[in-house]
């Protein structure tokens, strides 16, 4: 079960909205959100789902790759803002992709997400003629209470992902990886709960499906990012027989700038090697690994063999650890 990422793509909606937009509907101000986050400016959808920004990842990765859609094993999509329940928007991407020699499916583990749906995509890279096709996908916008600015502030919408190709061996990019959930902890951060407000049986004509905004509780989760993720990296990065100074580049999720400097001095790591790109995206949850991977490859900061930690982090609680060679 060996894979080499051949290519890396992103997708953003058009709409940019600053700091000083949001002025316009909350109050707060540029200086209070920069100085708390590290966030300029975030890309909102106005007419585009997960599956729509998924899909673009998708033509793009087949497009700068040469590989035929009909050659797509799989497609994995790691979202906590799916277009329905159910289909699963993998499917949808499948279906308008044309890709009808693939199975779909979805993941969902908020943040942590593209990490989780890597490591479900080392099962079917078995030869090297299969190739499968991993994105995270948000459009996280449709579920946040635009008068709470202890949330809204701090989000944003995108899309990224790679094409993975089963290779040898010798030349495969994953090296190592490290799950953990804490469930116990899982109410946190949630987003569209969907209750069971009164018995379902003998109700005609109506769904009793209430569907809330995002919520989290802003200390706990701070305090789980700054104590147990750095823990979780050096443990990780010590059972893949490496040190933390062989490792190139920690493209850790993006949620926050105060928090990604406090884990480089407690990881005691140059912030060089903890590239950002949240503030001109913000947080995108399941799409801020790979919109941070495809932005360096694509920049040229990340090169071929280069040592790399993914590492994403956020509900369920879950982190989510992944060391490849690019």
């Amino acid at each position: 079960m060996a894979f080499k990422i051949i290519e890396t793509a992103s997708a953003l909606p058009a709409n940019i909205v600053t700091n000083d937009d949001l002025t316009a509907i909350m109050e707060t101000s540029n200086e209070w959100i920069e100085s708390r986050t590290g966030i300029l400016e975030r890309r909102i959808s106005e007419t585009e789902n997960t599956s729509d920004l998924c899909l673009r990842v998708a033509q793009t990765l087949l497009d700068k790759s040469g590989i035929a859609v009909s050659q797509i094993n799989a497609i994995i999509v790691a979202t906590m803002t799916p277009d329905y329940y159910t289909p699963s928007t993998a499917a949808i991407v499948q279906g308008r992709l044309g890709a009808d020699q693939a199975f779909a499916f979805d993941i969902s583990a908020a943040c942590s997400g593209f990490t989780y749906a890597l490591s479900a995509a080392r099962g079917y890279v078995q030869t090297p003629d299969d190739y499968v096709l991993v994105i995270g996908g948000e459009v996280i916008s449709k579920m946040l209470d635009w008068s709470d600015r202890s949330t809204a502030v701090l989000f944003g919408d995108g899309a990224a992902g790679v094409l993975l190709q089963g290779t040898t061996a010798d030349q495969e990019s994953w090296v190592s990886e490290k799950l953990i959930t804490i469930g116990t902890e899982s109410d946190q951060l949630v987003s569209g709960y969907a209750p069971v407000k009164r018995p379902n049986f003998g109700q005609v004509g109506q769904t009793q499906v209430g569907i809330d905004f995002f919520k989290m509780t802003g200390k706990a989760i701070y305090q789980f990012s700054t104590r147990r993720v750095p823990k979780a990296i050096e443990a990780a990065v010590l059972e893949a027989g490496l040190t933390l100074d062989q490792i190139d580049h920690f493209l850790v999720h993006q949620a926050n700038s105060r928090l990604i400097t406090k884990m480089a001095s407690m990881l005691d790591q140059p912030l060089t090697k903890f590239p950002m790109n949240l503030q001109h995206y913000g947080n995108t949850s399941a799409a801020s690994i790979p919109l941070l991977l495809a932005e360096q490859v694509e920049t040229n900061q990340i090169k071929r063999g280069d040592v790399c930690v993914l590492c994403g982090f956020g509900g369920g609680l879950t982190i989510g650890i992944q060391i490849i060679r690019y």
